[in-house]
């Protein structure tokens, strides 16, 4: 069909509507063209669109570093308290062993501060 054609049929259809019909048609019509306007803004907006990848990025990293948080806490919490109390009953019965290495460890430091100058 060629373009006169294609006005002719266009012509005659548009003959048999109602004008309540090509409203409808016009409105729709610039619905589409609003939408497609908003789709071609969205698609050039660089800023919005680096904006929105922070923004998953860092939703992402939220939500693994509260995976890790959650799986650490699941681990530690009873081996680091029941070594942290194995530890405190062990020097209140034994204190002569860490203390002797408190002292030596302090020794080791003043002599190595004293030897730098």
């Amino acid at each position: 069909m060629s373009r006169q054609e294609d006005q002719a049929a266009q012509a005659a259809e548009s003959e048999s509507k109602s004008p309540e019909e090509i409203r409808s048609e016009i409105e729709q019509t610039r619905e589409e063209l609003g939408d497609t306007v908003e789709a071609l803004a969205a698609k050039t907006d660089v800023k919005g669109q680096a904006q929105d990848r922070i923004s998953a990025a860092k939703e992402t990293i939220s939500e693994r570093k509260d995976d890790f948080v959650a799986k650490a806490k699941q681990a530690t919490p009873e081996s680091a308290s029941a070594g942290a109390q194995q530890l405190s009953s062990t020097v209140s019965q034994k204190p002569l062993p860490f203390a002797t290495a408190g002292a030596f460890a302090a020794g080791l430091a003043v002599g190595f501060l004293l030897g730098r100058r």
